[in-house]
Parts: C-alpha cells; sequence; structure tokens
C-alpha cells in the first residue's frame, strides 16, 4: 500500500476538511467583493474598467477627520485588489478639491494625544502621525494608476494627498497652498518628501513651503505640478476619465508593472532600478499580454480591442 493511501485512510478527514476550506474560501471571497461604501468618500463606476473616487464632505469643502483618512486606506487598499479596476480618477466632491485638515475634529487627535509622560504622548503621536501618511501612501502603492482632478483649492493636507498621485489635472480656478507652516507645523504626510521630484525646482518648492503662498494653476502647469489645466471642472473630469479609459484599455500587467517599477525608481539609483526592472521583467515578460498586444498593432487593432486577463 502506497504512503499516500496509508495516510488518507488514517486521515479520512482531510477530504471533508478541504471542502470546508474551499467552502470559507468561498465565503471570504463573497465577503471581499467591492462593495465601496464608505461615509466620506463617493465611489462610481466611472467607465469600464475605471473608478471614481470623490472626497464627499462637500458641506465641510471636503475637510480631512479622522473617517475620511481610515476610509482613504480602506478604499484604496481594496482597489489594489479589484481585478475589475484598471485606472482610477480621484476628485472632490462640491466647490473644492479639499480644504485640507479638518481643524476642528483633528485638533485634539493631533495636539492631545494620550499618554502619561513625555515619552508616551510622544510615542502615540508618531502612532497617529504615520497613520495618517499610510492614507495618501496607500495611494502611490496601489498598482492602479491614479489620476488627481483638482478644482478649487487644494490647501495642505491636499497637496500631500494628490503628490502621491500618479497625474494630476487641474481647473483654470484652482490653486494650491503648502498651509502647514502658518499653522506652526512642518507638513508631515508626503509634501517635503514628494513636492521635491515631482517638481524638480527646490527653490521653488522651498518657497512654497516656508511662506504658504498660494500657488495658483497657471503657475501649476508651468513648473509641472499638473499636466494639464482645463476651463471647468466638467471638461476636466471628461479629460481625466477619457484619459483613465486609455490608460484601462492597455495590458494590466504592463501599466501596474509601469507604476511599481516608476516609483522603485524615483527612490533609487539608475543602477538599482536596472537591476529591479530586469528581475521583475523576467517573469512579467512571460505574459500573454505581449502577444496580443503586438498581434494588435500588427493588425492596426487599438488595444480596446484586445481582451487582457484580469489581474
Amino acid at each position: 500500500m502506497s504512503l499516500l493511501r496509508r495516510v488518507l485512510q488514517k486521515h479520512q478527514s482531510i477530504p471533508s476538511l478541504l471542502g470546508l476550506q474551499l467552502r470559507m474560501m468561498a465565503s471570504d471571497a463573497e465577503k471581499g467583493s467591492s462593495s465601496y461604501a464608505y461615509s466620506t468618500l463617493k465611489v462610481s463606476q466611472a467607465s469600464d474598467k475605471v473608478l471614481h473616487v470623490e472626497l464627499n464632505r462637500p458641506e465641510k469643502l471636503n475637510a480631512m477627520n479622522l473617517a475620511l483618512w481610515r476610509e482613504m486606506v480602506e478604499c484604496f487598499n481594496e482597489i489594489a485588489g479589484d481585478s475589475e479596476c484598471n485606472a482610477v480618477v480621484l476628485s472632490g466632491a462640491g466647490k473644492a478639491f479639499t480644504a485640507g485638515i479638518d481643524l476642528m475634529e483633528l485638533g485634539g487627535a493631533l495636539l492631545q494625544p494620550p499618554g502619561d509622560d513625555v515619552a508616551r504622548r510622544a510615542w502615540n503621536l508618531r502612532k497617529n502621525i504615520v497613520g495618517a501618511q499610510e492614507s495618501f501612501t496607500v495611494i502611490e502603492k496601489c498598482s492602479k494608476p491614479v489620476i488627481a482632478a483638482i478644482h478649487g483649492p487644494c490647501i495642505g493636507a491636499g497637496v500631500d494627498m494628490i503628490s502621491a498621485c500618479d497625474i494630476r489635472y487641474c481647473t483654470q480656478d484652482a490653486w494650491f497652498q503648502v498651509k502647514e507652516v502658518d499653522m506652526g507645523l512642518a507638513a508631515d504626510v508626503g509634501t517635503l518628501q514628494r513636492l521635491p521630484k515631482i517638481i524638480g525646482n527646490q527653490s521653488l518648492v522651498n518657497e512654497l513651503c516656508f511662506t504658504s503662498r498660494k500657488m495658483m494653476s497657471d503657475e501649476a502647469k508651468n513648473c509641472g505640478l499638473v499636466g494639464r489645466v482645463f476651463p471647468d471642472k466638467e471638461s476636466m473630469l471628461q479629460g481625466a476619465f477619457d484619459l483613465a479609459s486609455d490608460i484601462a484599455s492597455k495590458s494590466p500587467v504592463a501599466v501596474q508593472s509601469t507604476k511599481i517599477n516608476l516609483v522603485y525608481s524615483r527612490n533609487h539609483s539608475v543602477s538599482e532600478s536596472l537591476q529591479y526592472v530586469a528581475t521583475w521583467n523576467m517573469s512579467m515578460l512571460q505574459t500573454d499580454d505581449i502577444l496580443k498586444s503586438v498581434q494588435a498593432a500588427m493588425e492596426k487593432k487599438k488595444t480596446k480591442d484586445v481582451t487582457f486577463s484580469k489581474l
């Protein structure tokens, strides 16, 4: 009698346990299906494989409260695992993209952390800061390209947020302000780290961060903070959706691999980045998406006419 047969006879419960495990996995998958139900964010299907995430506190000019910080992490982690989504547009509902931090709600949480002494209060305050950082880093870590569509004011933490996005569009009436020094603190959730690499002009970044002056849309376009400026919110959103649809029509292996390698390359040397992409592509180059894309190009078809497997 084979060893496998003896093991199966000795542990006759294995098949039933396997069936139970499969049923549990199916149940977990059903529970994990994308619902996107949040109190501060509105998520909708903009088009095939494109999601629209709106900051949804228009009565507060989309000021960021504790729930929004938490739900940003939940939302973009969910998007990262959603095989039906290949690109995202992030915008703000109402008259503004965001007025930044909701000082009325977050003031106490930020300035009065719990703890019996300085060390413990500092420890808890650092936990709060790191948690807030993740609210925007999660956008960067999400392998799906995220397009920020900005109208009206984008203040304080709003600049932190859009600096974590992959592409930025704005309206003519949009303006940007690194507000933190006027509040008596240094920005600590992404602006000081990402903005210099986006703009590429350290003098200008220093000026914006030291003075809290407003940067209007034309200057934002000229310095490279945004890629395009539109006359109004409607045309901007349409432009963002069109761009997202174009991105979403391409091989998800190619697009998501490209984002991951772009983010890696920003923080590493050319030599390290070349090593990384070589290791990455030793598996990704074996995708069927290459054959499908090449065939479509030879037949003069567009990528939107190609059916790629979900990722």
